[in-house]
């Protein structure tokens, strides 16, 4: 059972690589074609992937897919061995986050509708899972790291602000429309442009959050 955790932790671990290598080439690619340097500040994941905008979206779509579907694998194998029921909502919830992180590369922005979506169940279940999370570290609190639940903050954080900042009448996009259906705002922009820096908040969070999970169950089944 140990041996089979382990498997699905690195497995987990290789997905979330596979995401980042295709984000790093289609970055650079992006870089190369474009007289304006990408800034997370005001550039958003999107247009990473967007077909026609870099020959090389394919290559993050492509990590976004099966990177993420490596990591639904992993929750999926993670609840055969668990020790209590109250896990069962924590790894559903993230399996079908990153499922809509899949459908996020499935459907670039080119088909927008699919696109925005994806991303709106994308933050909704990210912040679904750091709650259950949360919850089950209260519960199981002697068997959970520190860094993990201050990860998970973060991710509850960021992808509610994301969500939430809209509502609040701030102005920060056009008539306070949700950030996930701002994804295909034209240039200029601010120089701080809120949907894109959240976006990446977001997503950073929740790529360090399970890899930190993913660590720390690699570790204890070392140990055990």
């Amino acid at each position: 059972m140990k041996k089979n955790a382990a498997f699905a932790a690195r497995f987990g671990l290789f997905g979330l690589g596979v995401m980042l290598l295709g984000m790093l080439i289609a970055l650079l690619e992006f870089n190369s074609l474009s007289s304006d340097a990408f800034n997370f500040l005001n550039h958003t994941l999107s247009e990473l992937g967007t077909y026609g905008h870099t020959s090389f979206a394919v290559i993050l779509n492509g990590g976004l897919f099966f990177g993420s579907l490596s990591i639904v694998f992993y929750c999926l194998s993670s609840l055969q061995h668990l020790p209590s029921l109250w896990g069962y909502p924590f790894f559903i919830s993230l399996a079908l986050t990153f499922l809509a992180l899949a459908a996020v590369g499935l459907f670039p922005v080119n088909i927008y509708h699919l696109h925005i979506l994806g991303l709106k169940w994308f933050f909704s279940l990210g912040c679904i899972s750091a709650l259950c999370y949360l919850l089950l570290a209260w519960i199981d609190r002697d068997n959970r790291a520190p860094w993990t639940c201050l990860w998970a903050l973060m991710v509850l954080g960021s992808m509610a602000s994301f969500l939430l900042a809209p509502l609040l009448g701030l102005e920060l996009t056009q008539g306070d429309r949700p950030f996930y259906q701002e994804m295909v705002v034209q240039f200029p922009r601010p120089a701080l442009w809120w949907p894109a820096l959240l976006e990446w908040v977001g997503l950073a969070s929740l790529y360090l959050w399970t890899a930190s999970l993913l660590l720390d169950q690699l570790y204890c089944s070392r140990d055990a």
